[in-house]
This record gives C-alpha cells, structure tokens and sequence, in this order.
C-alpha cells in the first residue's frame, strides 16, 4: 500500500508541475476590448434585471390575476 501510496505522490506532484509551467507560460495581458466586452455585458444584464424587477414592483397588483 506504501508502495502505491508514493507513486502516487510521485506522478502528482510531477503532473502538477506540468501544469504549473504550462499556466506561467500562458500569463499574459488581458485585452482592453476584452473588458469592455465584460463590462457591456454586465451593464447589460444588470439594466435588464433593474427593468424587469421595476415593471413587476409597479405592475404587481396588475399582475396577480395572471
């Protein structure tokens, strides 16, 4: 079981800084267009959000028969 047990470890350890040499080569800047296609995005989903949650706050007495 000890015998497995550190293979293991061995074969982790070794994938892992696979992995982390692969993720430092990656790093890189984020494009300006990038964000601003975040920030559209999010602005975008939060004003629908605000437009539905204030149609139902004004027409909620309307609606409940639906």
């Amino acid at each position: 079981m000890t015998k497995y047990a550190i293979r293991l470890a061995l074969a982790l350890k070794s994938r892992w800084e696979d992995v982390r040499e692969h993720a430092a080569e990656d790093r890189g800047d984020i494009s300006i267009t990038t964000i601003i296609i975040w920030v559209a995005a999010v602005a975008g989903a939060l004003a629908i959000a605000g437009t539905i949650g204030i149609v139902v706050t004004k027409y909620n007495g309307k609606l409940s028969g639906i």
